[in-house]
């Protein structure tokens, strides 16, 4: 049995130590603020891939960890007994004017090669649904690709999961064996101070959770925001993206016109209470994919961080990779993904 340390008790964090405890590995977990302390502890949870089109490595390996994302949680869930508030129910977006609707078309011809029948995307008149975005066009765009969880839930998921196979989380410890590090912000901020150039850096998001029950329905993208319907009946609604902020922690005027937005986007939610406003910073690599491999000049030491908005979607997959480069020794990281482009 190989040992692993983990560091860092986000999304990251805790899906690379399940993959690697299925495995057969020792695990410890290392996080001196507790699971999902971060950004991982938000309350949107939009599992949405980018759109069919300009076909890159950085989409493929998205499109396969979205495929893979309902057998992870499935079994994330048997074995700790807690849901992860995962749901694969699709996603709308309204089409914006009448001018956009030959690139929605064309974006869904791309789709069939591209998404490989495995799911479609769809352009179809706009919805007469209450649950169902305005659309100035009379346009809508139907994915069933993109799922949702609930932030929090799934953290919480991962833990009881890894408890089941004796793994806990501790604030500090010695560390054993190979040490994967997903520190989000922290772990960013610490690559810039040494090295010669910005290896990423922090952008502050603010959400806000919503009071009204919409459970199985779609997730809507609309006017820059996710609105997702969680399976609590609460709707979890953000977010803002601040390069520059003094409180990382609090919430603004700012997240009080994302509210707005989403009621004029979505009328069902024009007196949905506000029970719950979250603050955060999210990793963002200079890339602005997940910084992915070995530690140039630390051997036995990995980085997996840098999953800006698409951490939660990205994990299966990064979980598998990290898995094999810290037991196997290899992986197909892919290009733009390796952390020594980064360095």
């Amino acid at each position: 049995m190989a040992d692993i340390t983990v560091r860092g008790a986000g999304i990251f964090g805790l899906s690379i130590a399940w993959v690697c405890a299925c495995r057969g590995a020792r695990i410890q977990v290392i996080d001196p603020a507790g699971p999902a302390a971060g950004s991982s502890g938000g309350l949107v949870g939009a599992l949405a891939p980018h759109v069919p089109e300009n076909w890159n490595p950085k989409k493929a390996f998205q499109f396969e960890s979205l495929l893979a994302a309902a057998a992870f949680w499935q079994e994330v869930e048997a074995t700790g007994g807690q849901s992860s508030g995962y749901v694969r129910t699709g996603r709308l977006q309204p089409v914006a004017d009448i001018t956009a609707l030959p690139l929605a078309q064309r974006r869904a011809d791309q789709s069939r090669d591209l998404w490989q029948n495995k799911a479609v995307w769809n352009v179809e008149k706009a919805s007469a649904s209450p649950w169902a975005p305005v659309s100035a066009s009379g346009w809508m765009i139907r994915d069933s690709l993109s799922a949702l969880l609930h932030p929090k839930q799934a953290c919480a998921a991962l833990v009881a999961a890894l408890a089941s196979k004796g793994v806990t989380i501790a604030a500090d410890g010695p560390e054993k064996g190979a040490v994967i590090w997903a520190t989000g912000v922290d772990g960013l901020c610490a690559l810039n101070a040494t090295h010669h150039r910005q290896v990423g850096n922090g952008i502050k998001g603010q959400a806000a959770l919503l009071q009204h029950d919409a459970r199985g329905q779609p997730q809507i993208f609309a006017d820059g925001l996710h609105i997702i319907p969680h399976g609590d009946g609460t709707v979890g609604v953000g977010s803002t993206s601040e390069r520059e902020f003094t409180d990382a922690r609090t919430t603004d005027a700012q997240l009080d016109a994302v509210i707005e937005r989403a009621r004029a986007a979505v009328p069902a939610l024009a007196d949905a209470a506000v029970i719950d406003r979250w603050a955060g910073v999210r990793p963002r690599a200079r890339s602005r994919a997940p910084m992915l491999g070995a530690w140039p000049g630390r051997p036995g030491h990995f980085i997996a961080n840098g999953g800006f908005k698409i951490g939660f979607g990205m994990a299966p997959k990064v979980a598998e990779v990290m898995a094999d480069l810290a037991l196997e020794g290899s992986a197909q990281v892919p290009p733009g993904f390796d952390v020594a482009a980064s360095f």
